[in-house]
This record gives structure tokens, sequence and C-alpha cells, in this order.
């Protein structure tokens, strides 16, 4: 009996674990940037390294400062290559009024799995898991390592130092592979071998103690609101999205004609894109520029401008205070570091009494193109999906992508099962029994091509 010969009817008998143990871990709010969800994040840890021994892994929480990561796996032969799974199970906050459910409420309905976490990333996770044990208990000669993070949607502020505790539990593996993103469309598997980086900042100004008369004192007193709405407006051009510090773009390297042919091969449907987001005006519906400014380009956002009364009607007073909330998007060579300080400067000529801080750096990350994990993970996709995978770049961040890389000097790959319309950090989340099925496949397929890679490309010396 081959690996693959009672495969199907292992994953249909996976279904009812992984419905229930996906329903424990969504209705566990583990919202890491919210410090009241602190004992929620910590017993959803819990739960997914209990998930973990269950299954017969040799399991820890690491303690990193922070919210715990857990790590788990199995390590049966030194000889053998090493992989480690990251996920993190970690979610959004989920405040948006278009809920039409409890966000922390699992419900099923037919092949669709709702709740805040079931796409972002609990379900690929719990999808990596089941394969892999699959996988061990099939005698695939691989060691499975599994890394599993609490705070990535907090920007990973400890993940390092949480890294650096497990030199004594994990193996340096000989590649990394990361489920948490997103394909081009339903039936359109996607591979990305590019993260953008991330820089988020606030700009706050105070003009006063208290807010004002605006009959009293308009005309003469400073308003915070519409003096950061002039520092904004420097900054990016509002209909075409450019963004306009000056030497922002300096140090963006160049795409690559290779990078140009794999995006225009993807398959991406400007139409498809535009009705998965929800999005009814775009800048451009020119197909290379889509996806060219989504995978390929810096962008320049405002998430929110707080100050000011807003309740009903009109209140006319002038605010004391007025803050904004803003990102980055970056691209190689951009260094967050640098960014910021460029920023920084650009806004105190712009207006020397805007406070400027950080809130989260992330690089941006780039795999190569090629070689043997990129080909193990186009078989695994095309067996687990029935088509190839486009090999695009994502327009996200994730912060443990590089620290990993960087610490191991091993490739980091994506076979993310997200789709768009499942509604990553948006209301009525979901996943779908389809991808986590096809995901299993996927993933059994992915370790039995790496079992097999040349013996010169493991390392088998731990940290």
């Amino acid at each position: 009996m081959t690996l693959f010969d009672d495969l199907e009817q292992h994953v249909t008998q996976s279904r009812p674990r992984f419905e229930e143990w996906l329903g424990r871990l969504v209705d566990i709010p583990t919202v890491s940037m919210d410090p009241a969800r602190r004992q929620d994040v910590r017993r959803g840890a819990e739960v997914a390294a209990e998930y973990l021994r269950t299954l017969g892994a040799q399991t820890t929480m690491i303690e990193t400062g922070g919210h715990p990561m857990v790590v788990g796996g199995w390590v049966r032969d030194p000889a053998w290559p090493t992989v480690v799974v990251y996920n993190h199970i970690d979610v959004q906050p989920a405040m948006e009024p278009e809920w039409t459910r409890e966000p922390f409420k699992f419900s099923v309905e037919g092949e669709l799995y709702y709740g805040r976490g079931a796409t972002d990333d609990k379900g690929p996770a719990l999808t990596a898991l089941l394969a892999a044990h699959y996988a061990v208990e099939h005698d695939v000669p691989l060691n499975v390592q599994f890394l599993w993070e609490l705070e990535e949607e907090m920007g990973s502020p400890h993940f390092a130092a949480g890294l650096a505790k497990t030199s004594s539990l994990l193996r340096k593996p000989d590649s990394v592979v990361v489920s948490d993103t997103i394909w081009l469309a339903g039936g359109r598997p996607a591979a990305p071998y590019g993260l953008r980086g991330n820089l988020a900042a606030r700009l706050i100004l105070e003009t006063a103690k208290r807010e004002a008369h605006s009959g009293l004192t308009g005309g003469v007193a400073r308003n915070p609101l519409t003096e950061l709405a002039a520092v904004l407006t420097a900054c990016v051009d509002a209909k075409s999205g450019r963004v306009t510090i000056p030497s922002f773009y300096r140090s963006v390297k160049p795409l690559k004609q290779a990078d140009r042919t794999q995006f225009l091969k993807s398959g991406f449907q400007v139409t498809t894109f535009a009705a998965a987001h929800q999005l009814t005006k775009l800048r451009t519906r020119n197909r290379a520029q889509v996806m060219r400014r989504l995978w390929a380009e810096p962008t320049f956002e405002v998430h929110g401008i707080v100050g000011g009364y807003t309740g009903p009607g009109v209140k006319t007073s002038i605010p004391p205070r007025a803050e904004a909330k803003v990102s980055m998007r970056l691209v190689p060579d951009q260094d967050p570091v640098a960014m910021f300080t460029l920023f920084r400067r650009y806004v105190r000529t712009l207006n020397p009494d805007v406070r400027v801080e950080a809130d989260g750096m992330l690089r941006p990350y780039v795999a190569d193109l090629g070689g043997p994990y990129a080909e193990a993970l186009r078989k695994a996709l095309r067996f687990g999906f029935g088509k190839d995978p486009a090999f695009i770049r994502e327009g996200g961040s994730i912060g443990a992508v590089v620290t990993m890389a960087e610490r191991w000097k091993a490739p980091v790959m994506f076979l993310g099962l997200s789709l768009p319309e499942h509604g990553y950090h948006a209301p009525n989340e979901r996943f779908d029994w389809g991808q986590a099925s096809g995901g299993m496949k996927a993933f059994v397929k992915y370790f039995d091509e790496v079992s097999r890679l040349a013996c010169k490309t493991r390392r088998s010396t731990h940290l």
C-alpha cells in the first residue's frame, strides 16, 4: 500500500475531528491586540498545544515576553530532512457592524465554516496539522515541526525573542512552509514567493487644552483635524495613490521580467478580484497595473482619523487633539527603519508640531522563484486541487517570515488555502471544507516531495 492509497478515505474520516477542533478554536476570541483578551489568547494556545499532544506530537508552550507561542511536532530521525510549518492562531478584532452572526460562535452551513479566525489562520493550521499526522503515521521520512504564533495580527513584536528560546526544541529546518496566504480565486491556486513589508505609524497633534467654541475662537484657534488632513494630502496623491514623500521610491528594487511574466501567467482577473473584495470603484482596471500595484509597489494608506465630535448633528467646536493612523506597504529594497526616518523628517517639514510615532515595522520578503521547494509546492497543489498554482507575490505582510528566514537561513515557501471571498480581516469570515480537504491532500504530497530532496540540502545541526 502506498502513501496515497487510503488518503481520500482518511481525509473524509478526518472531517468530524476537523470541524470539532476548528469550532473549539474559533469560539476562543484570541484577539492578540486587545489587552482584555490576554487570558483568551493563552487559552487558545493551551487548546492548540492540546491538539498537538493528542496526535502524539512532542509539544511545548514558549513564553515570549508577550503572548506565548506553541511549538510541537515529530522528530524521528536526525538523518531525515526537517520542515517547519508556521501558522498563527491569534485573530483580528471583530467589531464591524456588518457581522450577521456572532463572530466568536462557530457555525456550520453546509460546506462553510463561519467565525473570526476560521480562514485566518485557524482552519489552515488544523489542515496542515492533520496532514502531517497522516504523513507521520505512514512513515514519510521527514521530521515535521509546527510553530504556531499568537501575535501575528499585532506585528509579531515578541516573535524573535520567542524563537530564540526554541533552540533546544526545534531542529534547524531545511525549509519552512507558511499556510497564511490567499489564492487568486476559487479553483485558482496561488503560491506566493514574496510579501510586502509594512510600516505603521500614528500622527498626533495637540493644539489646545480643551475644545473651543468655533464662534468665539474660529479663525484664530488652530484646528488639529484640518492640519493633519493637510499633512496627509501632502504624503499621497488621493486619486492615483502615488506616494509623494520625497525619495520614497529611491530604494525600490525594479521588477524583473521573470516576475512580470509570472504575474501575466497567473490568471488574475480584475473583475473577479473586485467582486471578491466587494470593491465598487478602483484606481485602475488595467490588469497588468493592478497586479503590479498589489504585489510589487509600495503604498501609503490612511486608516483612520480620530478627533472632534462624532455624534448626531454638528457640534460647532474645535477639537484640542487629533490623531491619524497610517501605514505604508513596502517592497524590496525598502527598509522600514529608514523609511520611518524619512517619513518623520518629511512630516516635520510640513508641520513641526505633529508627533510621529511608529506602531510596527516589517521588512519585505522575496524567495527564490525556482529550485526544488518551489517544484514540490507546484506538485503538491496540483495533487490537492487539480491545477498548477500561479506563482505570484502577495500584497500583505507576515512578520515572522523574515525572522525565520534570517535566523535559519532556510527557504520559506507559502502553501496558503484561503480564498478572497473567505473574508480575511472582514465581517462574516469563513473557511470551507473543499479548501480544507484539498489542503490536507496537498500538504501530504508536499511532505512526501520534500522528504525526497537530495541530502545535500539537509542541515542536521541544532540552533
